[in-house]
């Protein structure tokens, strides 16, 4: 199986091979399942899927107004140049996905359990991940997460790589070696819960920043002088 590092993290590729992948019109099926599969250039008004399984595809230039997806198993599938509007993507697994100059903004990402993903150059501003489990190595390589909310999260040994992450917000969850090396920390939210992420020592003021405005802190030479009598 074909590899990519991130970090301290090993991301195993979708294993996909264009000669034994067949044209489809849709990726709805009576059976449920679409698999050795190539799916591009769609405009479609509603993408609706459930209880589904994509197995071994490539999905490109798809675009979607509205997006639901729900109990939808993909495995080995690669999304690229796709937009999936303000996507309702619930209760479902992805293993060996990779999602590619996609945009996924304003998504609601909910009880998704993550096994060897990537996000790459993805759009992903404020979409909401709740209750995403990273089940094996994740990636975010080179994504806008502006004012992305996390919650309630499991994103165990994730990188996040060269990523924007203005006003985003890392609510109660798990983050331990969680790896933030090479982003720009002092614009996010939540830095309290960020505990045993992994960052280079030059973050340290970025973090401490975020740390500061979150606590709503006082500076002392902001004080006016001569504040009134001090009681005793």
């Amino acid at each position: 199986m074909e590899t990519r590092t991130f970090g301290r993290v090993r991301v195993t590729l979708p294993g996909l091979a264009d000669g034994y992948l067949s044209n489809v019109t849709s990726l709805e099926n009576s059976r449920g399942t679409v698999q050795d599969f190539r799916y591009a250039d769609a405009d479609l008004r509603d993408l609706d899927l459930a209880h589904a399984q994509l197995i071994t595809g490539r999905i490109g230039n798809l675009r979607a107004a509205r997006v639901r997806l729900e109990d939808v198993r993909a495995d080995s599938v690669e999304f690229d140049g796709c937009d999936l509007g303000s996507a309702q993507w619930v209760d479902s697994k992805l293993s060996r996905v990779v999602f590619r100059n996609c945009k996924i903004m304003g998504a609601n990402l909910s009880g998704l359990t993550l096994d060897n993903v990537i996000f790459e150059s993805c759009r992903l501003d404020y979409s909401a991940f709740e209750q995403v489990r990273a089940a094996g190595p994740v990636a975010f390589s080179r994504c806008v997460l502006s004012e992305a909310t996390f919650t309630g999260c499991d994103l165990t040994r994730a990188v996040l790589e060269d990523c924007t992450l203005r006003a985003a917000e890392f609510g109660r969850g798990t983050y331990k070696d969680v790896d933030l090396r090479g982003n720009e920390l002092s614009g996010i939210r939540g830095a309290a819960n960020l505990a045993r992420v992994i960052i280079d020592r030059a973050q340290e003021a970025d973090l401490g920043q975020a740390l500061t405005a979150e606590l709503a802190v006082t500076w002392g030479d902001d004080l006016p002088v001569g504040g009134g009598r001090v009681g005793r």
